[in-house]
């Protein structure tokens, strides 16, 4: 059995306060083990970057979490509650045990600061008793590692390509080991030659050096080809959890079936695609009952009065998936809303 790294446990997110609060995470629970890749998958507007942001505590105004737990497992020492750090004990946290690679993440580098300024910066702000050189060999160790040639060490990010500036970021946030690294949709904005370039490459860089990978993407087929673990996010909420070839083969929740069914499959005879009707939801007003009751296909009588708990169905052998759907009920007693 694997070991957890970071364990979510109930954890919620709202924009605002009060009756107009914006519920935008709900009740999510996630564990993630060491060396493991676990994709978030969902549309735009699911939670699925306010979840990363939950956990790491850097959601800016007028985001609040509003309950649950963020448990880091460091290893050795004993496991603590992210959301209890202090400022001091965040600063340590972040980029030391758990790094993010942003949205967009290759325009974030300084236009107007060479590239190993801003490798040096992380080593000088977190490191501060390494030596200059060494926080130049570090660096230059970095971008080898991630496929670009140490003589553009003093290339500023307009003289490098879209894919070179993302590879750098990705070196940035491996610089000082973490045990868990967050990609928050990093490759959005490239091309699919190049996407698949880097995400080999990132694969090779997880088995290499032993660190765990939470992967955000809309594009549900780039996690069915290289994760282990893939959750669906929904309305806030995770509606179906299953290692990645499960998913592939066997999605339980119609809107998992309604993205697999949006890109083409990898091989085997043509098929038609199709789309899921309709739009996400408002989370400022949410349907009754499951939020995806609206879009569903095969919705029925109990799916627009209560909301469906997550958990493994009676008629499912084996551990390691979970589904909130009134089409797979769970031995749970009903939540209402």
């Amino acid at each position: 059995m694997k070991q957890p790294v970071l364990e979510i446990r109930n954890l919620n997110v709202d924009y605002g306060l009060g009756g107009k609060a914006v519920h935008a995470v709900r009740d999510v629970n996630l564990t993630l083990h060491r060396g493991e890749v676990l994709g978030l998958a969902g549309e735009s507007g699911s939670g699925k970057s306010t979840l990363a942001y939950g956990m790491t505590r850097l959601l800016a105004p007028p985001g609040v979490i509003t309950g649950g737990d963020v448990i880091y497992h460091p290893g050795q020492a004993e496991p603590y509650d992210v959301l209890g750090l202090s400022d001091r004990g965040l600063r340590e946290f972040r980029w030391n045990e758990v790094a993010i690679v942003f949205q967009g993440a290759m325009n974030s580098l300084n236009p107007v600061h060479r590239i190993s300024t801003q490798l040096t910066d992380v080593l000088r702000a977190h490191q501060p008793s390494m030596s200059e050189h060494s926080r130049t060999a570090r660096a230059r160790e970095m971008l080898k590692l991630v496929g670009i040639a140490p003589d553009r060490m003093d290339a500023y990010p307009h003289q490098l390509s879209g894919g070179m500036r993302q590879r750098v970021m990705i070196g940035m946030a491996l610089i000082l080991q973490p045990q868990v690294v967050i990609m928050d949709e990093p490759t959005t904005a490239l091309d699919v030659v190049m996407q698949r370039q880097i995400l080999g490459q990132l694969i090779e860089l997880r088995e290499r050096l032993g660190f765990s990978v939470i992967f955000i993407t809309h594009d549900l087929s780039l996690l069915v080809e290289f994760s282990d673990r893939i959750a669906i996010m929904y309305g806030g909420r995770i509606v179906e959890e299953a290692p990645a070839a499960t998913i592939y083969r066997d999605a339980l929740h119609p809107y998992s079936k309604g993205l697999l069914s949006s890109f083409p499959a990898l091989r085997g005879p043509r098929r038609e695609l199709s789309g899921i009707p309709g739009s996400p939801p408002d989370l400022a007003g949410m349907p009754p009952g499951c939020s995806f009751h609206p879009r569903c296909p095969r919705a029925f009588e109990p799916c627009s009065t209560a909301i469906p708990v997550l958990g493994r169905p009676e008629h499912l052998t084996g551990a390691g998936r979970s589904v909130a759907c009134w089409l797979h009920p769970v031995p749970i007693p009903l939540e209402k809303n």
